[in-house]
C-alpha cells in the first residue's frame, strides 16, 4: 500500500481561457491532516471535485486511497468520506431514516458506528432534519461521512457559517474522531485561526499553484515578522524569502520565509531588530497579499 493517501501530480485544469489549476502537485501521507488554504477562487473546490471524480483534469494524474478518480469514481466514493459547507440533505427525513437510506450504497456501512456518532454529537435521531440547527446539520453530515469507516476524509469548508462555539466543537470532534483513528484528512477552510489547531501540515494554493507546502510547525518556525528601524533596513539588501514590507513611521515591518538566515545576518552586522512569531492566519496573508516593493535601496534615505 502506498505511503501517500492522496497523490496529485502536475494537474492542470482550465475553463475556457481561465486557468484554475496550473501544474499542481501534492502528496498527503496516510494519517496526516492537511489544511488546504486559499482565498475565494483559488481553485480549492475545483481540486477537491477532481479528487472525488466529479471533474476530470485536463492533464496530470491523481490517486486517492489507491484509486484513480477518473476511472474508479464509484469505488472511490465508497472509500472516501466527504463533507461540504453547503451539504444538502433530505429535510423531510430524520437522521436515523437518512442513515438507513444511505447504508445500501456503502458495503462497509457501520450502523452501530453511525448510532454512536448520533449519540456523541447529540443529534436527535427522530427529529426532521429541516428542524435541526446549523451545527447539528454539520455534525450529521460528519456522521454520514464517517459511518462507512473511510480511510480518507475530505472536508470542504464544513464549518463555514457556524458560530464560534459550534466551530470549536466541530474541530474538537475532528480531532477526537478522525485524527485519533488515524484517518487521512484534507481540510479546506477559510477559518485559519481554528485550522491551526488541527492541521499537521498546510498547503497554500494561490493563482492556481501550490506556493507553499510544509508542516504547520515548520511554517511557524520559518516564517517570521522582523521589525527594523529605517536606518537599519537601508543597510541591508532584501532577503531571498521576503514576503511583505510595511512601513510604519520610522520602522519597517518585514515578513520573511526562511527568516533564520536573515536574522543571523542582521546580528552579524550589528543591526537592531525584533523578531515576532506569527499565527497561521498572518502567515497565509503574507503569502497571498504580501507586497515586497517597499524595500528601500541600500544607502537611500527613508522618508518618514
Amino acid at each position: 500500500m502506498s505511503e501517500s493517501a492522496i497523490r496529485i501530480h502536475q494537474v492542470h485544469k482550465q475553463f475556457g481561457a481561465n486557468v484554475v489549476l496550473d501544474d499542481v502537485s501534492l502528496d498527503i501521507p496516510r494519517g496526516q491532516t492537511l489544511a488546504l488554504l486559499g482565498r475565494n477562487g483559488a481553485g480549492k473546490t475545483t481540486l477537491i471535485r477532481m479528487l472525488l471524480g466529479l471533474l476530470k483534469p485536463d492533464s496530470g494524474t491523481m490517486q486517492v486511497d489507491g484509486c484513480d478518480p477518473t476511472r474508479d469514481a464509484i469505488e472511490l466514493r465508497r472509500r472516501v468520506g466527504y463533507l461540504a459547507e453547503d451539504q444538502t440533505m433530505y429535510g423531510w427525513m430524520t437522521p436515523i431514516e437518512l442513515c438507513h437510506f444511505l447504508a445500501p450504497f456503502y458495503p462497509a456501512w457501520n450502523q452501530s458506528l453511525a448510532d454512536d456518532y448520533l449519540e456523541r454529537f447529540h443529534i436527535p435521531r427522530h427529529q426532521r432534519i429541516e428542524q435541526l440547527s446549523k451545527g447539528q446539520n454539520v455534525k450529521l453530515g460528519l456522521t454520514l461521512a464517517l459511518a462507512h469507516e473511510p480511510n480518507v476524509v475530505i472536508l470542504d469548508d464544513p464549518a463555514l457559517g457556524l458560530d464560534t462555539i459550534a466551530r470549536k466543537e466541530f474541530n474538537r470532534d475532528l480531532i477526537e474522531h478522525l485524527q485519533a483513528a488515524g484517518r487521512t484528512v484534507l481540510f479546506s477552510s477559510h477559518l485559519l485561526d481554528e485550522v491551526e489547531a488541527v492541521a499537521d501540515a498546510v498547503a497554500i494554493l494561490d493563482g492556481g499553484r501550490i506556493i507553499r507546502h510544509a508542516a504547520t510547525e515548520t511554517l511557524r518556525s520559518e516564517v517570521k515578522r522582523i521589525i527594523l528601524t529605517s536606518t537599519g533596513i537601508s543597510e541591508v539588501s532584501p532577503p531571498a524569502g521576503l514576503l511583505d514590507v510595511l512601513q510604519l513611521d520610522d520602522q519597517f515591518v518585514v515578513t520573511v520565509d526562511g527568516a533564520a538566515d536573515f536574522v543571523e545576518h542582521l546580528a552579524e552586522l550589528g543591526i537592531d531588530h525584533e523578531v515576532v512569531d506569527l499565527s497561521l492566519d498572518e502567515i497565509f496573508e503574507s503569502f497571498v497579499i504580501g507586497r515586497t516593493q517597499g524595500w528601500p535601496q541600500a544607502g537611500t534615505p527613508v522618508v518618514v
